[in-house]
């Protein structure tokens, strides 16, 4: 499946993330479904208490537009959105890409999301599949789910995503990989976010 995906990144405010895991898991996971959007993994960051991380996905960009109007103007959002608002600093930190989405299976523990801004993103690209991810998976970190930058315009603008860069991210299980020296390819270091899989509502 290649389809558009939201990678959302929230800031919190201190000790609010299982208010808005247990509002998310109770409300919004089936809501949004209702509305036509596909939810993907939901995260709690593992070294920040106040982040938490999230996908979702669509067809296509005019899917998108159609979704998020009736989920945003429907009745879960307008219930419950001064709740989940008040536990939110920062909500536009979203990379819009293209890929499979991505949801841990029920048996993988810790995942690890690792997020490339190359300098040209074909040629990193080619550089990924012909040496990266051969080494990833010949040192037991094999990459799943890799997604890179969607450059369409912006249907649903009452949302803000990051625009003007490139990125390929992908995700692997367990402990983050060592990464060979990719200082000629990336604009900046690779960041790796460690993330825990929310596993439904809290008993």
């Amino acid at each position: 499946m290649n389809a558009i995906v939201e990678l959302r990144q929230y800031t919190l405010h201190p000790g609010a993330r299982d208010t808005l895991v247990d509002l998310f898991e109770r409300e919004f996971v089936t809501g949004q479904e209702a509305a036509g959007i596909a939810v993907g993994g939901r995260f709690r960051d593992l070294d920040d208490p106040d982040r938490f991380v999230w996908l979702r996905s669509f067809p296509d960009m005019a899917a998108r537009a159609r979704a998020l109007r009736a989920f945003y103007g429907g009745p879960v959002w307008q219930a419950h959105r001064d709740r989940a608002n008040a536990t939110m600093i920062d909500s536009d930190d979203v990379l819009l890409l293209r890929g499979p989405g991505f949801a841990a299976p029920a048996t993988t523990g810790p995942v690890v999301a690792t997020i490339c801004h190359p300098q040209d993103l074909t040629a990193f690209t080619d550089h990924f599949e012909q040496h990266l991810r051969p080494t990833l998976t010949a040192a037991g970190t094999p990459a799943q789910a890799v997604h890179l930058t969607e450059h369409a315009e912006n249907t649903f603008p009452a949302l803000p995503v990051r625009t003007g860069e490139n990125v390929l991210l992908w995700f692997t299980a367990g402990q983050a990989p060592r990464l060979p020296d990719l200082s000629l390819q990336l604009t900046s270091a690779p960041r790796q976010l460690r993330l825990e899989p929310v596993r439904g509502l809290r008993p």
